[in-house]
C-alpha cells in the first residue's frame, strides 16, 4: 500500500464525515449478502473500495504468521501459504474469487475446519483500522503474545466494518496436516448427534464433521487430519467407510463454499447450539462442528427459531434469503441482551461517533 492510496482513503473518510454522508466499506463483495441491509442516512453513501489496498506485507513461514493488506485476494493468501505447506486453519469460506482477507476477518466466518482449529478471532494477532477521524490505528502485532490491555483486534473480527475500515491484518497460520482421511456412516440425525458428542471426550484427530440427509438416508462424515499413525489408530477405533480422497476433498470444499444442493434454498438460517443439543426439529437440517452449528433450510418464524436457539444455549442468524422477502423486525442477527447492546453502542460511539461506517450492517439501528 502506497502512501498515496492510504491518503485517498483518508480523504474519502474525512469528506464523508464533513458532509454528513455515510461510508459503505466494500472489498470483493462476495459476502455483501451477509448481515443487515446498509442503512442509508441522508444523501447517497460513499463507497470505500478497499481492493486497491492489497499485497502481502510480511510472511516468513517459520514464524507462522502472515501480514497482508486488507484488499489482498483471499486466494492469494491461500496459495502463498500452500506453497510453504501451511494454511488458514479456520478454513474461511470465500463465496467467490473476489474475496479478500479483510472481508474474511470483517465477516468472521469459519468453515468446517473450525471444529478442530477454532474460530477466526483466535487467529487474528493484529489489525490496522482507518477510523472516522481519518487516523490509521494499530492494534496487536505479529507475534503470539503481544497484547497489553484490550484485545481490539479480536473486537474488529466479525464486526462487519462497524468501527471502521480494516487496512491491514496479521493472522496466525498453521502447518498443513501430514495426512487427511474422511470416514462416513449411515445414521439418523439423533444417532449422529450422539456419536459426535461421544467423540468430544476422546483424543481423536477429527478436524471436521457434517451430517445431512442424502438420498433419503442420514449420512455423517468426519474428516481426520494428522500424522499417519494417528489416523490409523482413529480409523481402527471409529470404523465407518473410507471416502475416496478426491470425492472427500470436493465435498468439504462444496460444504465450505455452500455449493451443495442443500444450500440451494430461498431461506437459510444458521443456529449455534451448546454441545449435546438434540435435534431441533425446525426444518431441513445440515449439522457441522460436532453439533455446534446447524444450518436450517426453512422459512421459519424468526421468533420461533430464536426461542429454539436460546433454549439450546445459542443464537440464530438469518444467514441468507432471496430478494423481496421481509426481514425480521430486529434484523438478521439474534437480538442482543440489554447489557450487550449498551456495550455495543458505547464502543460504536468511541470509534465512530457520527456513525459514518456501515450503519446498521451488524446491529440494526446502530
Amino acid at each position: 500500500m502506497t502512501h498515496y492510496e492510504i491518503s485517498q482513503l483518508i480523504d474519502q473518510v474525512l469528506a464523508a464525515r464533513a458532509s454528513f454522508k455515510t461510508l459503505l466499506i466494500r472489498g470483493g463483495g462476495t459476502k455483501a449478502f451477509y448481515g443487515n441491509p446498509f442503512e442509508r442516512q441522508g444523501e447517497s453513501p460513499v463507497m470505500l473500495d478497499m481492493r486497491s489496498v492489497r499485497g502481502i506485507v510480511n510472511y516468513h513461514p517459520s514464524e507462522l504468521v502472515i501480514t497482508a493488506l486488507a484488499g489482498t485476494p483471499l486466494h492469494e493468501i491461500v496459495e502463498t501459504l500452500d506453497a510453504s505447506g501451511q494454511m488458514l486453519a479456520f478454513d474461511p469460506p470465500a463465496f467467490g474469487v473476489e474475496a479478500t482477507i479483510g472481508g474474511c476477518v470483517s465477516a468472521g466466518l469459519s468453515g468446517p475446519g473450525r471444529l478442530g482449529a477454532g474460530p477466526v478471532k483466535d487467529y487474528v494477532l493484529g489489525a490496522h483500522l482507518l477510523d472516522a477521524q481519518g487516523r490509521v490505528l494499530k492494534f496487536g502485532g505479529e507475534v503470539m503474545k503481544n497484547v497489553a490491555g484490550y484485545d481490539v483486534s479480536r473486537l474488529l473480527t466479525g464486526a462487519l466494518g462497524m468501527f471502521g475500515a480494516l487496512t491491514q491484518v496479521s493472522v496466525k497460520v498453521a502447518p498443513k496436516p501430514f495426512e487427511v482421511c474422511t470416514l462416513e456412516w449411515e445414521l439418523g440425525e439423533s444417532a449422529a448427534l450422539t456419536q459426535c458428542l461421544s467423540w468430544r471426550a476422546q483424543p481423536l484427530p477429527i478436524s471436521a464433521t457434517a451430517w445431512s440427509m442424502v438420498g433419503g438416508a442420514g449420512r455423517l462424515r468426519a474428516r481426520l487430519a494428522g500424522s499417519a499413525a494417528a489416523l490409523l489408530s482413529a480409523r481402527q477405533l471409529l470404523g465407518g467407510q473410507i471416502v475416496e480422497l478426491a470425492e472427500a476433498t470436493q465435498y468439504w470444499y462444496e460444504l465450505r463454499e455452500q455449493t451443495l444442493d442443500f444450500f440451494n434454498t430461498p431461506v437459510l438460517w444458521r443456529v449455534a447450539c451448546a454441545p449435546g443439543t438434540p435435534a431441533l426439529e425446525a426444518g431441513s437440517t445440515l449439522i457441522e462442528w460436532g453439533g455446534g452449528q446447524r444450518w436450517i433450510a426453512a422459512d421459519c418464524d424468526p421468533q420461533l427459531i430464536r426461542n429454539i436457539a436460546e433454549k439450546a444455549g445459542g443464537h440464530a442468524t438469518l444467514f441468507r434469503q432471496s430478494e423481496g422477502r421481509a426481514l425480521p423486525p430486529q434484523g438478521v442477527f439474534h437480538p442482543l441482551t440489554q447489557g450487550a447492546a449498551t456495550i455495543a453502542r458505547r464502543l460504536k460511539f468511541e470509534f465512530d461517533p457520527k456513525a459514518v461506517f456501515n450503519p446498521g450492517r451488524l446491529i440494526a439501528g446502530l
